[in-house]
């Protein structure tokens, strides 16, 4: 049997920066155990598998695999599989084109707006399916920083402290003090995995305010060994996620408040996440994600 896919870069606008994504279309025969063994072979950090929708008003059903685990939700799959099932159905040439793709995932039902620009990248948004929901606190500094080889006067900014959200995945939020402490940032195995088991999420996202770019609101690193993803270029689920920190600590007014979140520089592969919160009455009422995504590759799996 053989299946087209795809390789996109999403996050970016142009080849070969942000977080590279393979996209497996037609994928309704294999079963669970060959997913995962292809989403290994192509070992990105996910992997996609495009099915019909089971509503036939949906556009399509997608299953998302790291090479070690299917995961429910994420950000920089959903972007890549909409803007390419957007210019797949594309009718007639290239040009100035809005989609709707409304996807099936293990979270519910995704709906993503596309545009389709000629000679650029596609770029798609979506509203996050879930709202951030706190998961609790952190070890302790101390505990923190060793994981990643830093001191504990690193750790945390203005009010900002260690904490747990999801909005869908749940992701351990280390603030940290600078952008240099960030980019010295590196998982120190030993004292990483006895703090990131068990109720503590194996998720690890490190931010800090300052940023490269003055465009930037953020600069962020992720790192998920346990999910055989040793650090990630762009974490759009976690962007969604904190928005819940954001809403937390900054204790921003009512109205919609933009953020762009820039993420694996320190990878060679430049990200850019656009992040958008609707606050009303204090309260945050919706979380939306966006990005472009670029095509890279086209081709043939033999399965």
């Amino acid at each position: 049997m053989q299946l087209d896919f795809h390789t996109l870069d999403v996050f970016s606008e142009t080849r070969f920066a942000g977080n590279p994504l393979a996209v497996v279309i037609g994928a309704d025969a294999l079963d669970t155990e060959r997913m995962q063994a292809i989403a290994r072979e192509f070992n990105l950090a996910e992997t996609v598998f495009v099915l019909k929708a089971e509503n036939p008003s949906h556009t399509a059903r997608m299953r998302i695999f790291t090479p070690v685990a299917e995961v429910p939700f994420a950000g920089h799959p959903t972007v890549g599989t909409a803007a390419l099932l957007a210019e797949l159905r594309m009718p007639g040439p290239a040009g100035e084109h809005d989609a709707l793709v409304v996807l099936e995932q293990k979270i519910g039902i995704v709906r993503v707006a596309v545009k389709l620009r000629a000679g650029r990248a596609a770029h798609a948004e979506f509203d996050a399916p879930k709202l951030p929901e706190t998961g609790g606190d952190l070890p302790a500094t101390e505990r923190l920083a060793a994981a990643f080889g830093l001191i504990p006067s690193e750790i945390g900014f203005e009010n900002h402290r260690p904490t747990i959200f999801s909005a869908g995945l749940a992701f351990a939020f280390v603030p940290i003090a600078s952008l240099a402490a960030l980019g010295r940032a590196a998982v120190h195995a030993q004292h990483f995995a006895p703090v990131f088991a068990g109720a503590v999420p194996g998720l690890v996202y490190l931010y800090t305010r300052q940023s490269v770019h003055t465009s930037s609101s953020f600069h962020s690193r992720m790192f998920a060994p346990a999910f055989g993803v040793p650090e990630d270029p762009a974490t759009g689920s976690a962007a969604a996620a904190l928005a819940g920190v954001i809403h937390r600590f900054d204790a921003l007014p009512d109205g919609t408040h933009r953020r762009t979140i820039e993420q694996g520089f320190e990878m060679g592969r430049p990200s850019y996440i656009s992040l958008a919160l609707q606050i009303s009455r204090g309260r945050l009422e919706s979380v939306r994600i966006g990005g472009d995504a670029v095509r890279v590759t086209t081709g043939q799996l033999t399965c």
